[in-house]
């Protein structure tokens, strides 16, 4: 019995065994190319490939740690770096954490490769990021014979042109279960679990009272938030956001609050607390997160046009101060009837970001 694999879920069988440190192999029509996250990559397996394969093995970052390190991005929003003879698994984890920088600023010079196939590496950060993992690999291109001496039977391959081919992993969702659920202060409430089979990720629709399906459903697109929705952080307005929400919506007596797990952005929890320790150094929101190597946006907010429309939904009323939010719905045939904005009372602690917010990336504040 042959078991059919499609290419996006092969894509998150890579993440998976990127995330335990395991390398995979990338082809590019001839060229085979073994990739290991910089971040999970072991000591002995760089000892491994510095003995035998250092000359075809480059560093690859995005653009955005790029220009923060001074190395030019010659492949526009990657950039390939050569490595020395007497590369360091320090010198490599520095590089690729910014949270290293000030115990190791002088990484440089580097020198970008500008020529060459650089697909193999822009997929290595496209699986890296969707696996929530630092933006940066390493890649070791091998030609057939080399490819020998690896047990390639043990290690997940793709076709490159499979990954770079991928559009966002919406595709793949799938609503798992549901159940109505009380929830204190409001009316009928039914939860619904959405499973991303392409990914590790849950995200959850809660359903208030009986919204009609012909009128305009008010709508809360919420992105989950540890740090604000669960242990009350100060530095972000998120939480104040979810119980403002879920006190609209139970006013208006039905309406959805949509939780997609997509936490820091898009980046993951443990990437936030990255960019937070930065925003300590005096960094601010968008600056941390380009610092460690991501855009201002890594989230795809399609998922919740999905959503809405999987429960049979097609006109909202959306509650959000972010711009985008609506472009979303819109590009995804959701109709925006209407943006209501829910601001929150600033605070000494979070007003530096609400003005990040507003001013970088467009926030009506």
């Amino acid at each position: 019995m042959k078991i059919h694999t499609s290419p996006i879920e092969q894509s998150a069988r890579l993440q998976s065994d990127l995330r335990l440190g395991r390398p995979v192999i990338l082809k590019n029509q001839k060229i085979s190319s073994l990739v290991f996250s910089i971040e999970t990559l072991r000591e002995n397996d760089l000892d491994e490939i510095k003995k035998k394969y250092l000359t075809t093995a480059h560093l690859v970052l995005t653009a955005r740690r790029a220009e923060t390190l001074n190395a030019i991005p010659y492949d526009g929003d990657i950039a390939r770096i050569a490595l020395k003879a007497d590369v360091s698994y320090q010198w490599l984890i520095a590089t690729a954490n910014p949270a290293l920088d000030l115990d190791h600023p002088l990484k440089g010079p580097f020198k970008t490769i500008r020529n060459g196939q650089n697909k193999v590496s822009r997929a290595a950060i496209n699986l890296c990021k969707r696996a929530q993992l630092l933006p940066a690999a390493l890649v070791v291109d091998l030609s057939e014979k080399k490819l020998k001496d690896f047990d390639s039977s043990k290690l997940l391959l793709q076709d490159t042109q499979e990954i770079l081919a991928q559009s966002a992993h919406y595709s793949l969702l799938h609503e798992a279960s549901s159940a109505t659920l009380p929830l204190k202060g409001m009316a009928k409430s039914r939860i619904y679990v959405f499973r991303d089979s392409s990914g590790f990720s849950e995200h959850y629709a809660i359903k208030i009272g009986n919204p009609r399906k012909e009128d305009p459903l008010l709508v809360r697109l919420h992105c989950a938030c540890f740090t604000g929705d669960v242990i009350g952080s100060l530095k972000c307005d998120c939480g104040a956001q979810l119980k403002g929400a879920m006190k609209i919506i139970s006013e208006n007596g039905s309406g959805m609050l949509i939780y997609l797990n997509q936490e820091g952005r898009g980046i993951g929890l443990a990437n936030k607390m990255r960019a937070y320790e930065l925003q300590n150094q005096g960094f601010d929101t968008v600056e941390a997160n380009h610092r460690l190597g991501f855009e201002d946006e890594e989230r795809d907010l399609k998922i919740g046009a999905q959503i809405i429309t999987t429960l049979g939904f097609k006109n909202i009323r959306l509650l959000t101060n972010n711009p985008h939010k609506v472009n979303s719905m819109s590009d995804m045939g959701i109709v925006v009837k209407e943006r209501l904005n829910l601001l929150t009372k600033p605070t000494k602690e979070n007003a530096a970001y609400l003005s990040t917010k507003a001013f970088k990336s467009g926030h009506f504040i």
